[in-house]
């Protein structure tokens, strides 16, 4: 396993990246402590139903019963400032 700094990750995370391709797990530290490790992601492609299916048993969730038209939908106008505007205004 590869440890480094986050400073060190993120200002050469596409060489982590790499490594991470290749099999090997980083763990990203803070001051000498770990704090998350980046592993490669499992080629399995599951579908979005078969992953969520224990907690559908369970009853922690509801899949939705019919599907979305994404043609119908519409920006919903909402009074005030644009969050754009907020966002710069937070910034100052």
């Amino acid at each position: 396993m590869i440890s480094a700094g986050i400073k060190e990750i993120k200002n050469n995370l596409s060489r982590y990246l790499a490594h991470v391709k290749g099999g090997e797990e980083v763990q990203i530290t803070k001051r000498g402590r770990p704090i998350a490790r980046i592993v490669k992601e499992n080629q399995v492609n599951k579908s979005i139903r078969k992953a969520l299916g224990p907690l559908l048993e369970k009853g922690l969730i509801a899949l939705p019963t019919r599907s979305i038209n994404r043609n119908q939908l519409a920006p919903e106008e909402v009074p005030g400032k644009p969050v754009s505007e907020m966002v710069i205004e937070d910034r100052r």
